[in-house]
C-alpha cells in the first residue's frame, strides 16, 4: 500500500464512541469488541475513502497532543487489514 491510497474502513465494523475519546470498536463477523484509544478513534474516523495516510497522519499530528512516536508505521499497518 501506498501513501495515495485512500483507505476505507469495513463498513461493517461498529464504532462506539465512550468519554475521554475512547471507543469500543465491535466486529459482528467475529462478536468480538475492541477498545481503542483515542489515537485509534481518530485514525477510524479518518478512514472513509477521502484521506491518504498521509493526510490522516499529519492531521492526527495537528489535532492529538500526544502522537505515539510509531503512529505513522502503525497507521499503514491498520490499512493492510
Amino acid at each position: 500500500m501506498n501513501s495515495n491510497d485512500r483507505p476505507v474502513a469495513n463498513p461493517l465494523l461498529v464504532l462506539r464512541e465512550e468519554f475521554d475519546d475512547w471507543a469500543v470498536l465491535f466486529d459482528p463477523d467475529i462478536g468480538n469488541g475492541f477498545r481503542l484509544n483515542p489515537v485509534s478513534v481518530f485514525v477510524f474516523n479518518h478512514l472513509d475513502g477521502k484521506h491518504t495516510l498521509k493526510d490522516i497522519y499529519l492531521e492526527l499530528c495537528q489535532n492529538i497532543e500526544e502522537v505515539p512516536e510509531n503512529a505513522q508505521n502503525d497507521i499503514k499497518v491498520i490499512c493492510r487489514f
